[in-house]
């Protein structure tokens, strides 16, 4: 019946742009050793994916001391993460209180090349029992489609789409227009701004409007300046009178994860292993985390940072952001452009952080929400869940602790983030959404995946490399139709 009405409600392409991943093994330790059957179960059955290696702790003890703004950052273990990040390695509470639930996300970081079957290691393939067949002819379809030029992960991001449109139409002209229109009124009309913003922000005009439409800015257009000025100064302030207790005993922890967690950040866009950007990113979070104390700073908040960064970095950048020298801006740009990506991080936050308080109480209802939302709309799919024992904690805590930025090429969050905004409750409740949406776009592959470890290599590794604003478009109309068409559900999850 789900299929049926998505056939009726949109016409869709369905052939699903894809990736061969640079390594076709299974690289999951076997977590099927019991099915948990509470949230606290899975925690306490992964306590050990936190453990941090001597030499990391060595490397950034060593940084603490001597720490400068141009400081270098630990990068042994940074190498050795990077080639997992852009699969999506999960993350979870580290600053006090502890919990139970800082074990769920890093449990991919985990994943290695070898596994513990009666008491020996063993490599992860054939001999450790691990049914591949049905990876391997999944990676052979893959192959198969048609090469697609890489699109820049975030250069022109508004502008360029998969299916490689010409920069601007003349449809993006005409809407170009009409947000400038609606931006230069006196008052500027915020809920027309977002039902313009719903189909995706022309780049010129992004950094304005997402400022407006995330409460940042005032609608009217005299006061502007006064409150860019006023919030600005005022972030700088807390600089000078917190940032300098990074080193006390009280903060050490909190600061000590941060550090470790920036080089982390989108590793294989060289903007963000900039030391000038990183320093950036570890003052944003350090002072957010100390204003926050009921949650502190939790892993995942860094990747909360970038789409705000890139967006008003690039309202100073004509090129290739991604490739983009941050030092070659003037000081004041580069506090502006830090200050705003701070202001703008805390609005988001403040509709989400029982995501991040003490056990994480709102990522886990909305991970129930969705399993109970994906049962009305596709049975066959949480059906299939079943019977292999995928629990949707496995790869849905991330997808709600990150917002899907793990998933997607950060050109597309920042698509994504576009209709967030200019929806009531977007990050909230729309993502529960645009997270169903998206796991029924992978419908057909999940199904077709008969054992544990190939569902869960394929839920934590789907192929969207080349995704970009046909498809995020896509996406959303999707998860609008099942907003609307499940409205009612799920009921605790408006609790």
């Amino acid at each position: 019946m789900a299929t049926d009405n998505r056939i009726n409600f949109w016409r869709r392409n369905t052939k699903v742009p894809g990736r061969y991943p640079k390594d076709t093994k299974p690289k999951f330790n076997n977590l099927k050793t019991k099915k948990a059957s509470s949230f606290h179960e899975f925690a306490r059955s992964t306590n050990d994916a936190w453990d941090i290696d001597d030499e990391e702790d060595e490397d950034f003890l060593g940084t603490l001391t001597s720490y400068t703004p141009s400081g270098q950052h630990p990068t042994s273990p940074v190498q050795n993460q990077q080639q997992h990040h852009q699969a999506g390695d999960t993350e979870g509470v580290v600053s006090p209180p502890r919990t139970e639930v800082q074990n769920l996300q890093d449990v991919e970081e985990e994943n290695t090349e070898f596994e513990h079957v009666n008491g020996k290691v063993v490599k992860s393939n054939s001999d450790a029992h691990l049914n591949t067949s049905s990876v391997r002819s999944t990676l052979q379809k893959q192959q198969s489609l048609p090469v697609r030029p890489i699109i820049p992960l975030v250069a022109r991001i508004s502008d360029q789409n998969a299916s490689g449109a010409p920069p601007m139409t003349v449809r993006e002209k005409s809407r170009l227009d009409k947000f400038k229109q609606l931006l230069a009124s006196p008052n500027t009309d915020l809920e027309e701004l977002r039902k313009l913003s719903w189909s995706g922000i022309p780049r010129e005009v992004r950094p304005i409007t997402w400022r407006l439409l995330s409460g940042y800015l005032p609608a009217n257009k005299e006061r502007r300046e006064l409150v860019l000025k006023r919030k600005r100064e005022e972030y700088f302030g807390f600089i000078e009178q917190y940032y300098h207790s990074r080193t006390d005993e009280h903060y050490k922890d909190t600061y000590r994860q941060i550090h470790i967690d920036i080089p982390r950040t989108n590793p294989l866009i060289p903007l963000f292993q900039q030391p000038a950007v990183q320093e950036v990113f570890e003052r944003i979070l350090f002072i957010w985390a100390i204003r926050h104390p009921a949650s502190g700073y939790v892993q995942g908040i860094n990747d909360l940072v970038t789409p705000f960064f890139v967006v008003f970095l690039s309202e100073f950048v004509t090129e290739d952001v991604e490739n983009f020298e941050m030092a070659a801006l003037p000081l004041d740009t580069q506090r502006n452009i830090e200050a705003d990506s701070f202001w703008c991080m805390s609005k988001l936050l403040d509709g989400i952080q029982d995501n991040y308080t003490f056990a994480q109480p709102g990522i886990q209802n909305k991970v129930k929400a969705l399993e109970e939302l994906v049962s009305r709309i596709d049975e066959d799919i949480h059906n299939h869940f079943k019977r292999y024992e995928v629990e949707y904690l496995q790869f849905a805590f991330r997808w709600m602790n990150n917002l899907l930025m793990r998933e997607l090429p950060l050109r597309c969050t920042i698509r994504l983030w576009d209709t967030y905004q200019a929806e009531a409750e977007g990050f909230s409740h729309f993502h529960l959404y645009v997270c169903a949406a998206f796991l029924i776009e992978w419908r057909k592959e999940i199904l077709s995946m008969v054992d544990f470890q190939g569902l869960l290599m394929l839920l934590q590794n789907l192929p969207t490399i080349h995704w970009g604003n046909e498809e995020v478009g896509l996406l959303l109309a999707e998860a609008y139709r099942l907003k609307y068409m499940f409205a009612d559900a799920p009921s605790h999850y408006k609790r």
